[in-house]
């Protein structure tokens, strides 16, 4: 059986440089099988965003270096993409970059009673970030990290047409 652990961290020491010789940040790698198909994801970015083009070329490139390297054994798909809405977090650069954003993390092992936070980044550094869930900071070793997103908060625009109505409250103070 093959470590998920394992192809993860080659992967990122193979790319990292070769996608930063591109012009390319290696946000993170993930190994999943899902439906009996195995897929290594390569996240990418760079200054200004990437697009569908960036992610074939990535793709192109990278796949033939990972041919070359060969350490893994079983046949699977390489998929190339930006990090999205909810970019992963790994590193503790990741998260000071990200500080007063939103936050979801789960951890390998429960810590003081619980996986699984939301909350808002407060700061991050010598190997632990602070997570501020319902006023309290909380940290959270990133090595007890199992996975870290962005949270992204979908605002529902006002219907065309239509003003925000103001509250009873703010009426009364006109």
């Amino acid at each position: 059986m093959i470590d998920r652990t394992d192809i993860v961290h080659r992967a990122e020491e193979l790319l990292e440089d070769r996608l930063a010789d591109m012009g390319y940040e290696l946000v993170a790698c993930d190994w999943r099988v899902a439906d009996g198909r195995t897929t290594l994801q390569v996240f990418i970015d760079r200054e200004g965003g990437v697009g569908i083009q960036d992610c074939v070329e990535v793709n192109r490139r990278i796949g033939d270096l990972l041919d070359v390297e060969d350490f893994i054994s079983l046949a699977y798909n390489l998929q190339v993409s930006s990090p999205g809405l909810e970019r992963p977090l790994r590193r503790e650069e990741h998260f000071q970059r990200f500080i007063g954003e939103e936050v979801r993390v789960r951890t390998f092992e429960p810590i003081d009673g619980r996986k699984n936070y939301r909350g808002f980044i407060a700061k991050a550094g010598n190997g632990i970030v602070d997570i501020t869930v319902d006023g309290v900071d909380l940290p959270v070793p990133l090595a007890a990290m199992e996975r870290a997103n962005l949270v992204y908060v979908y605002e529902k625009p006002p219907k065309p047409g239509k003003k925000k109505r103001s509250s009873k409250k703010s009426r009364k103070n006109k």
